[in-house]
Order: C-alpha cells, then sequence, then structure tokens
C-alpha cells in the first residue's frame, strides 16, 4: 500500500500561510519611477508583450517559495507493507458411511434426501468457509480408513468428498476405529490445535477398539472431539426394495448418544444432536465460530525522503525568476 506524508506538516501550514503575504509584499513594490506630467499622450499605446508577461514573474516567484516550503516540511513517500502470521488449525472429518444414512429423513431444497447426501453439502460449506487450515478425511462404516489425507487443497478435498458412497466402508458402525483412524493421522502432525469432527447415526457394533478408548488417545495427544449424531427420534424411512416395488419402510435407528457425549467430554469437545437440514448447518456454523485461528499482523512502513523534488524545482524557479527580471523583464528607472 502506497502512503505519502509530511514529517513536519506544521511548517507546510505556516510557511504557505505566508506565500499569499510574500505576493501582497512582491506586487506592491517597484522599482523607481520616471515622473510625467501627464500620461494621457501614452493612452493609446497598447502594452507590449513583456509589459504583459512582467507580472508572471511574481507568480513565478511564489510558486518558487511554494515548493521550497512544502521541501522544508519533509514529504515522504512510503510503502505500507502488512504481513500476517497465522497458524492453522488440523482438522479431520470423519464420516459414517453404514447402512443407516440411507434413512430418507432428512429434506434438502424440498425433497426427501438420505442422511449421507444432506451430511456431503453441509460438510462441503464448511471446507470452503476455512482458510489455512489443513484438513482430512476419514470414512468408516464396518471398516475405517483414510479417505484424503491432511491437505490444504480444498478442491483435491471437495473432489474426494463427492465420491463418498453409503456401504463403502461397510453397512455396521464402527466408531472407536474412525476415532482412532482419526487420531493416528493427527497424532504426528506439528501444531498445537488438532480437531476432530465425527458424524455418525448409529452405535459402535463393528471394530476392535472400542470408542471409550479410542476417547482416551485422543485426550493422549490432545485432540478435541466434536461428536455429531444426526438422525430423528423414533422411526426414520428407508426406501425399500419389496415385492410390490419400491416403498418406503419405517425403521428404528439405535444413536448412542451416551457414547457420542462420552467422546466429546473426555476429550474437551462438544456434543450435537442434528435432526434436520437446518440443524446440521447451525451446528457446523457452531463448530467454525469456535475453532478459528488467530491472525498476528505485522506493519512494516518505509519512507522515501522527497526533499529535493521540491526543493530544486522550487530553488530553478526563484532563480529564473531572478535572471528574467535582470535581463528580458528588467525595468529601466
Amino acid at each position: 500500500e502506497d502512503m505519502f506524508r509530511f514529517e513536519d506538516p506544521w511548517l507546510l501550514v505556516f510557511g504557505l500561510l505566508l506565500v499569499p503575504v510574500f505576493y501582497g509584499y512582491l506586487k506592491g513594490t517597484g522599482s523607481g519611477r520616471i515622473r510625467f506630467s501627464s500620461l494621457a499622450p501614452f493612452g493609446g499605446i497598447p502594452p507590449s508583450l513583456s509589459v504583459q508577461l512582467r507580472h508572471s514573474l511574481i507568480v513565478l516567484r511564489c510558486m518558487g517559495i511554494g515548493l521550497c516550503v512544502i521541501a522544508l516540511a519533509r514529504p515522504q513517500a512510503g510503502q505500507k507493507e502488512t504481513e500476517i502470521v497465522t497458524e492453522g488449525i488440523d482438522i479431520i472429518l470423519c464420516l459414517d458411511t453404514s447402512g443407516s444414512m440411507r434413512a430418507l429423513d432428512f429434506e434438502r431444497q424440498g425433497k426427501r434426501t438420505d442422511r449421507l447426501d444432506v451430511v456431503r453439502e453441509v460438510v462441503k460449506a464448511f471446507i470452503q468457509k476455512r482458510q489455512n487450515d489443513r484438513i482430512g478425511m476419514v470414512v468408516f462404516g464396518e471398516q475405517a480408513f483414510t479417505q484424503c489425507p491432511l491437505t490444504m487443497d480444498y478442491g483435491v478435498l471437495l473432489s474426494f468428498l463427492d465420491r463418498i458412497e453409503i456401504g463403502m466402508a461397510g453397512d455396521s458402525t464402527a466408531l472407536g476405529s474412525a476415532l482412532a483412524t482419526g487420531v493416528k493421522r493427527l497424532k504426528e502432525v506439528p501444531g498445537e490445535s488438532k480437531v476432530i469432527i465425527l458424524v455418525t447415526d448409529g452405535r459402535n457394533n463393528a471394530g476392535r477398539i472400542a470408542p471409550d478408548t479410542a476417547a482416551e488417545i485422543a485426550k493422549t495427544y490432545a485432540v478435541k472431539v466434536y461428536t455429531i449424531g444426526v438422525g430423528v427420534e423414533g422411526e426414520s424411512p428407508f426406501l425399500m426394495e419389496t415385492l410390490f416395488g419400491k416403498r418406503y419402510v419405517y425403521q428404528k435407528v439405535d444413536l448412542d448418544e451416551e457414547t457420542l457425549k462420552h467422546i466429546a467430554d473426555v476429550t474437551g469437545g462438544a456434543y450435537f444432536r442434528a435432526q434436520d437440514t437446518a440443524s446440521l448447518e447451525e451446528i457446523y456454523r457452531q463448530i467454525d465460530q469456535m475453532e478459528r485461528t488467530e491472525a498476528k499482523v505485522k506493519e512494516y512502513m518505509e519512507y522515501e525522503e522527497l526533499f529535493a523534488q521540491f526543493a530544486f524545482p522550487g530553488l530553478l524557479l526563484i532563480l529564473v525568476g531572478f535572471v528574467l527580471e535582470n535581463t528580458r523583464f528588467r525595468k529601466i528607472p
């Protein structure tokens, strides 16, 4: 950012106020005059070009003095540089792709939508709002695996997000394995802020690691876990193929809120319940606000003195005025 300033602005104001005074003084002074009994005989003689331009010498001097005054006020041109130092957050998104995510108890744009489709769109908006953060993704069902390692290339991350499908990791729910896989991705990463956002709609019924054990591991490595339980209470509609074609069949999905709350409490995170699209969007907005990096701003100012660029032209104008007054525009007493 380009900047301009005067180091001594008071001198500028004081000096420029004297310029009109100096102009009046020069206009009122002159050399000796020749007395005539009457100037009437010379009335019809048009003034020469020299006479017409003679008064411009006063303007020339005033301009020269004005430039010198500006130079004495020490004009300076500078450049302002801003450096933003920030340390991003490392975030792992753990997304449930088990069979129960087929439940059609969410709506998007007025149409029934399965849980995973809504989660995908909300997570996509969350990613697009982040800056300076490394984000990775773990998907889980009966198994848990890394869909995308930590990256700041959000375009690549979003492309992996678009590829996730229900059942790609099995139809069961391995909460403990999912959390442990997320911690594994974060534990050796340098940095103070490490977060896992775990989204599920079921209960741990697969995997070799218990959710409580995984939560203790996360606590050991200072990983904060936000857990989100999705789905309505009671029975949820599933679109099933029957003898009479596709029909909605209502089934109850067993969401283990107690375990999700425990994981959040142990790791210093928080538990949220999303029963519709709006509440899920609000949950991610809250997490987005809670997990923000603090930016440290450093400003550097570098100025260059412009004294010569005003002083030399000013002195030159004064000198030219002096020379012209004593040569071409010289008055004869």
